[in-house]
């Protein structure tokens, strides 16, 4: 179950405006806990697919030991430079691992819509090209809070 947004109501994003922003951003920051409890903050570039972010991550990283330890996470993909420009999102819940790790390419229902999704926005191709190092972390979130400061000016 979705945790509802409770504060900021005023400048959260519509379904629409969350959905069209996610779409059309390429980078995100991903939060994990280190084994020692410490967080551990790393870039990569998503995809998402209406409802779920997906997460194509080196299996040799800390992001990856971190997660594959404890799949607690926590996601933000903002933008803007100015305070009145500042959009973002923040997602969290638990991943969940898809398909082979690493990813080779083997036939996989879950992925045949995200990883030609992913290689069109991120790579511009038609599919996605393997190198033996990555795999798909899926995360549906169930808390999403949303900001847009550009709705304080038109407000």
């Amino acid at each position: 179950m979705a945790v509802t947004q409770r504060r900021g109501r005023r400048i959260m994003m519509t379904p629409g405006e969350l959905d069209e922003f996610l779409t059309t951003q390429r980078t995100c920051r991903v939060a994990t806990v280190s084994a020692d409890g410490a967080p551990h903050v790393s870039t990569l570039w998503f995809a998402w697919d209406g409802k779920s972010l997906w997460l194509y991550s080196i299996t040799r990283s800390k992001r990856w030991a971190d997660l594959r330890r404890d799949p607690r996470v926590a996601v933000v993909v903002d933008t803007g430079e100015e305070y009145d420009e500042l959009r973002g999102v923040e997602l969290s819940g638990t991943v969940e691992f898809i398909g082979e790790a690493p990813r080779t390419g083997e036939p996989h229902p879950e992925l045949d819509s995200v990883e030609p999704l992913f290689a069109r926005k991120n790579f511009n191709l038609p599919e996605m090209p393997h190198d033996g190092r990555h795999a798909w972390l899926r995360l549906t979130p169930t808390a999403t809070t949303s900001w847009d400061f550009r709705k304080l000016a038109a407000g």
